[in-house]
C-alpha cells in the first residue's frame, strides 16, 4: 500500500480509549495497514496476553511487547494501536519517538468505565474495583502519555467524530510540523 503518511502513527492511551476502533478507521482513511500490537504479541507468543501474564508475568510481557513494537516500526508506515502499558516503557517510548508519531487518545474515567464494563479478557481488568484500578492507572500513566507528540480527546464524540478529529490533527501535524492538542 502506498502511504499518505510519512511515518507510522502509534496510538497510545488506556484500554477503552478507542485505539483499536479509531485505528482501524484511520488506517482506511490513510490507505495504510492497521496493526494491533496486542494481536501481534499474541501471535508471536502463541497464547493470549492474559495467559502470557499468568505464565510469565508483566515484566516478561513488556520485554516481548518492546521487541514486537520495534519490529512493527521497522516496516512500512501504518496505524499502530499499542497496548495500554507500552508507552510506559522508556525504551519503547524512545523507539516510537525515533521512528513514529505518537498520538494519545485521552479519555476521562467515566468514559473508560462505560466502555470497559463487561469486558474481562484483559489482565488489568481482573480487579474487584474497576473504578479504583482505572483511577490508579490514570494517575500513573497520564503524565507519561502526555509526552506523546499529539493528543486528541476521545470522550463524548462519536467514533466517526473522533476519527475525524484524529485525521485532522495528524494532517495538521504533518503539514505544519507543530505539536498539537485537539480537545
Amino acid at each position: 500500500m502506498s502511504s499518505v503518511i510519512p511515518k507510522t502513527i502509534a496510538l497510545v492511551g488506556l484500554m477503552g480509549a478507542g485505539k483499536t476502533s479509531v485505528g482501524r478507521r484511520l488506517a482506511q482513511r490513510f490507505s495504510v495497514p492497521f496493526v494491533d500490537a496486542d494481536h501481534e504479541i499474541e501471535a508471536a507468543a502463541g497464547c493470549t496476553i492474559a495467559e502470557f501474564f499468568d505464565k510469565y508475568g508483566e515484566s516478561e510481557f513488556r520485554k516481548g511487547e518492546k521487541r514486537v513494537i520495534a519490529r512493527i516500526l521497522s516496516n512500512e508506515p501504518c496505524i499502530l494501536a499499542t497496548g495500554g502499558g507500552a508507552f510506559m516503557s522508556l525504551e519503547t517510548r524512545k523507539c516510537i519517538r525515533k521512528t513514529a508519531i505518537s498520538l494519545w487518545l485521552r479519555a476521562e474515567l467515566d468514559v473508560l468505565k462505560t466502555r470497559l464494563s463487561g469486558r474481562s479478557g484483559r489482565p488489568l481488568l481482573k480487579t474487584p474495583n474497576l473504578d479504583e484500578t482505572l483511577k490508579a492507572l490514570i494517575n500513573e500513566r497520564y503524565p507519561v502519555y502526555s509526552e506523546a507528540d499529539l493528543v486528541v480527546d476521545s470522550n463524548t464524540a462519536s467514533l466517526d467524530e473522533t476519527v475525524d478529529n484524529v485525521f485532522k490533527t495528524i494532517n495538521k501535524f504533518f503539514y505544519s510540523g507543530i505539536k498539537s492538542e485537539l480537545s
